[in-house]
């Protein structure tokens, strides 16, 4: 139960955070529309507000590109707090101006939560009608432009399309990436204490490949030839795989039975990939550096999204699950609490993320994993009663991090308790 005190700040976070149609994740420190993020926003927007919570993924999908790609940034308004703005990706020419890489597709799986858990059903029809093509289009992006082997992974060029920008599963594919030595003035560690953020060494390796796709001009069949960075993610993949199936489901009720095919069909060969990524030693599934051919076995919490995808081997990583909550009084972290790259109060390094704990938690509900995903919930929830609505908190002490009074926190508090 989240006491009612805890969701209406939750809801009045959201409402603080809106800026006519669309949800700021944290004021200062992330002033624009984040794409992830909006998909996780709007599930708490329809908790009380339906109509806002479809405007939040209409103001998403205004910065979608031609070829069908939704970028991670939309910078629907100017703001001075944040670096890299749409100048440095070379993208302030559109309307609206956006980055130029993307974020993991949670957007079609949220939208058919949002479809099913209406409450005014006919507007959630009409909604998802005009909001299919759209969907459709950045799914097939996705598999043309970042699968165009057909391997059935999709691949990333950039740290921050992970969504887990400075995972210790980068570090080994990113040692590989020079350092820009162009300067540039990072607005992130003027809010926010830099010990919680990522390293200066790893920011110069950020700004180079960005760098690097604005002088391509983002065309797709260089990056992929170019890219000091390719990895088969498999958080991002899993996100994807489900997503896949999800979208189908909607295109089915809307009578698109081709387009249902088409993605069912690529959700399956993208879990026969997955599955080669199993690590029977490890006993996780591990991400894969496309460049070099080799398995990336950092211990990181992107492996529990295997409930959430529906993979094989659940029961194998039920034990690790169990034991990796053992390791620190709260789970889950995002790196193994006795992995030496473990950084509790470190962004992706260590510290407990709340929208991944929902994503993990919700799928262990849905394979009958019912204490288990309890214990998750209460785990979490537990730490935002005692520290706050924050971005990130640490395993060990409960303490929050990062920014404050966080839009995707507020919605995990507001989901959980609907």
């Amino acid at each position: 139960m989240v006491p009612p005190e805890l969701a209406e700040r939750a809801r009045a976070t959201l409402r603080r955070n809106d800026r006519g149609g669309y949800t700021v994740p944290s004021a200062r420190l992330y002033p624009f529309q984040w794409n992830w993020d909006s998909a996780v926003v709007a599930l708490g927007w329809m908790t009380f507000d339906e109509e806002r919570a479809w405007r939040e993924i209409d103001s998403l999908l205004r910065g979608q590109w031609e070829n069908g790609m939704v970028p991670h940034i939309i910078f629907h308004q100017p703001a001075d707090t944040y670096f890299p703005g749409p100048e440095e990706w070379g993208r302030s020419h559109r309307s609206p101006p956006t980055s130029g890489i993307t974020q993991p597709p949670l957007l079609a799986t949220m939208v058919r939560a949002m479809v099913e858990q209406a409450r005014e059903p006919q507007l959630a029809r009409e909604r998802c009608v005009k909001l299919l093509p759209g969907l459709v289009a950045s799914h097939r992006w996705w598999y043309r432009e970042r699968d165009p082997e057909g391997t059935g992974l999709a691949v990333i060029y950039h740290p921050w399309e992970s969504g887990m920008d400075n995972s210790p599963s980068w570090d080994q594919p990113l040692a590989a990436v020079p350092g820009t030595s162009r300067p540039y003035a990072r607005r992130d560690t003027s809010h926010i204490d830099a010990s919680q953020r990522p390293d200066p060494a790893d920011y110069d390796r950020f700004v180079h490949l960005l760098d690097r796709f604005r002088e391509l001009n983002y065309d797709a069949a260089e990056l992929y030839r170019q890219s000091p960075f390719r990895v088969a993610d498999f958080g991002l993949n899993a996100i994807l795989v489900r997503a896949s199936d999800d979208l189908a489901i909607l295109c089915d009720g809307q009578g698109d039975r081709a387009t249902a095919v088409e993605l069912r069909a690529a959700a399956a060969r993208g879990r026969r990939a997955l599955e080669d990524l199993w690590a029977p030693r490890l006993g996780q599934y591990v991400s894969f550096d496309t460049r070099t051919g080799e398995r990336l076995t950092e211990r990181t919490h992107s492996t529990f999204l295997a409930w959430h995808a529906r993979l094989p081997h659940l029961s194998d990583l039920a034990g690790h699950f169990d034991a990796w909550m053992g390791a620190a009084q709260y789970g889950v972290a995002s790196a193994h609490p006795r992995s030496t790259a473990y950084n509790p109060k470190k962004y992706w390094r260590g510290p407990i993320w709340p929208h991944i704990n929902w994503l993990i938690g919700r799928g262990l509900a849905e394979h009958g994993e019912a204490e288990r995903a309890d214990r998750l919930r209460a785990d979490t929830l537990a730490l935002i009663e005692r520290s706050g609505l924050r971005e990130y908190f640490h395993p060990g002490t409960g303490e929050g991090f990062g920014g404050d009074e966080f839009a995707w926190t507020a919605a995990v508090v507001l989901i959980w308790g609907s």
